[in-house]
């Protein structure tokens, strides 16, 4: 009978930093693009920064959704953005999955707690 393999830490470690390159190479694609059809579709167009015309609709979700769907190009920039963003959030649930396999009970719950802070920081925020 074959012996049952373990996933060890240093396993867990890889995939932590794959997780890590991949997002980081799919989020600088992602603003890439964004950037490209930008430059394409606003070409030689200046920005008049002297007045404040309120927060763009690309920031809201349902606008930076429909964004995406139209090819808009600040949109996918700005998802492009939230995916370089959400890469070390996802390292953390990596983290406190490795935490749990190791049953390392104060690294779960600092995990946790950090988790805790990111949701409660995004949920408790507001544009505008």
């Amino acid at each position: 009978m074959a012996a049952k393999a373990h996933f060890k830490d240093t396993d867990m470690q890889a995939v932590i930093g794959w997780v890590l390159r991949i997002g980081v190479i799919v989020s600088v694609s992602v603003v890439f693009i964004g950037g490209v059809l930008y430059m394409y579709r606003h070409e030689g167009l200046i920005p008049d920064y002297s007045k404040f015309h309120g927060v763009p609709n690309f920031v809201q979700l349902h606008g930076l959704i429909n964004g995406i769907i139209n090819l808009k190009g600040r949109s996918i920039i700005q998802a492009g953005i939230i995916l370089l963003i959400a890469t070390p959030i996802l390292r953390i649930v990596f983290s406190t999955i490795s935490f749990v396999l190791e049953k390392d009970y104060l690294y779960i719950g600092i995990s946790l707690l950090v988790l805790l802070i990111i949701i409660i920081s995004s949920i408790g925020g507001h544009v505008g």
